[in-house]
């Protein structure tokens, strides 16, 4: 099958994007506005979101159910369910800032308690109990709608007398998004409600990979045999502190061993940790169909953008659109990834999408080209671009993009660069459609 390099030369070509061009919006998903589907986790592409809205807001966002860190921790631990700290922080970025009220809901769902836990506890008492300066600014209908689903979060925790809720470092958000959760029996209901309080574009989708009520545990399996359990142990280890994760690229050492592949676990009907393999999403396969362009975004390659592609049908699907399929490479090394050149973040995503290390009755055999077409490229990029090994992959397009310096991520990308480039890499792509090529 012929992927969108048809339309590209076949030879490495590099093509360089700023931010001085302008891209122009459109206020409603139509046939002008493109259409996209993201893999992310909770960190990394949200800080180009606010930027993709000038671009289109018919956008898929893929995010994994596995995060195991900080307070969505806590609250796995004490209620059970999946993970929804990545979830919580895309519908925040994704949240209306339009208004004052739409700004007070956002400070509100976006605070994090103290870290010291007597301050944290009686700071959330006094939230729940609807007496905090948080509330001001927010109409009767939103703080009643809110409080509701605190006051129905905490009445679950003082249910569960044998575990103890730590509320140290704790964010609303996750605490009103378990609520929601778990009165519903539905992560999907909870996600549609949050959706409506933070007043997120209507066509803008925020999608688990996995919908579900379960626990899940991430799992990952490393090429010297050694299995790790838990996103976070994975890649940012805390030890089960409740103090912020130090993402910071030099916080924590490389793996002493190149992982193979992730999995999920669970306990769910079981005393021990085994190895399941949960349905993808209905909505997340149907959305890959259809849309103009998939992307790979920039982040922890192996728990936040692999855990989404590791599941049926994923792979599927993606090696039989010929649409735009784009990775946005990190500009930095980190814990998962340390020693890889671009290319080995190419063969991850290939070998996750076909499940190459697992069953093998369900193995795909689909070349990398098949699943990324084009590589955007951050300027000064500390990860090797090895040109011969992605043309041998079937690779040939990559895209130099203006790139920025963080003092705590290393290389990013610029968001209006970055925007820009998938502007004209799409307007390109329908052009060629267009005159038929």
């Amino acid at each position: 099958m012929a992927p969108v390099n048809s339309f590209l030369n076949n030879s490495a070509r590099y093509c360089h994007c700023s931010s001085a061009s302008s891209i122009g919006t459109t206020s409603n998903c139509s046939s002008n506005q493109p259409s996209l589907l993201v893999f992310s986790g909770g960190t990394a592409f949200n800080g180009v979101v606010e930027e993709l809205k000038n671009l289109t807001t018919c956008v898929a966002h893929v995010l994994p159910v596995s995060d195991d860190g900080g307070s969505t921790a806590e609250i796995v631990r004490v209620l059970g369910g999946p993970a929804v700290g990545d979830i919580r922080s895309r519908c925040l970025r994704l949240s209306d800032q339009s208004t004052s009220e739409a700004l007070a809901v956002r400070t509100l769902l976006g605070h994090r308690l103290p870290l010291e836990a007597q301050k944290a506890k009686s700071e959330w008492y006094s939230i729940v109990e609807g007496n905090h300066s948080l509330w001001m600014g927010v109409s009767k209908p939103y703080r009643e709608t809110i409080r509701a689903f605190l006051v129905f979060f905490q009445d679950q925790v003082l249910r569960r007398s044998e575990e103890s809720f730590c509320f140290s470092n704790g964010s609303i958000g996750n605490f009103f998004f378990a609520g929601a959760r778990i009165f519903f029996q539905s992560l999907d209901a909870a996600i549609f409600l949050f959706s409506r309080v933070s007043e997120i574009p209507s066509e803008s989708q925020v999608l688990p990979v996995i919908s579900t009520n379960d626990r899940l545990t991430l799992g990952c399996e490393l090429l010297d045999g050694t299995i790790i359990r838990g996103q976070n142990e994975i890649s940012h280890p805390s030890n089960g502190s409740m103090e912020p994760i130090n993402k910071s690229n030099s916080s924590v050492p490389a793996l002493h061993s190149r992982i193979k592949r992730v999995f999920y676990m669970s306990s769910e009907g079981n005393n021990l940790l085994h190895e399941v393999f949960p349905n993808a999403n209905p909505t997340v396969l149907e959305q890959l169909r259809g849309v103009d362009c998939i992307i790979f975004a920039m982040g922890s390659l192996f728990t936040s953008i692999c855990p989404s592609l590791v599941l049926l049908g994923i792979g599927e699907i993606i090696s039989s659109r010929t649409c735009p399929k784009v990775l946005f490479l990190n500009g930095t090394h980190d814990r998962e990834t340390s020693g890889f050149t671009a290319s080995c973040f190419v063969t991850a995503i290939s070998d996750a999408l076909n499940r190459s290390y697992g069953d093998p009755h369900n193995r795909l055999k689909n070349p990398p080209n098949e699943y990324i077409n084009t590589i955007f490229v951050p300027e000064g990029c500390q990860i090797p671009v090895d040109v011969d090994c992605l043309a041998a992959q079937g690779i040939f397009h990559m895209v130099t993009v203006d790139s920025v310096h963080d003092s705590k991520g290393g290389i990013l990308f610029d968001p209006k660069s970055l925007i820009q480039a998938l502007a004209n890499l799409l307007t390109g792509c329908k052009r060629m459609n267009v005159s038929g090529i």
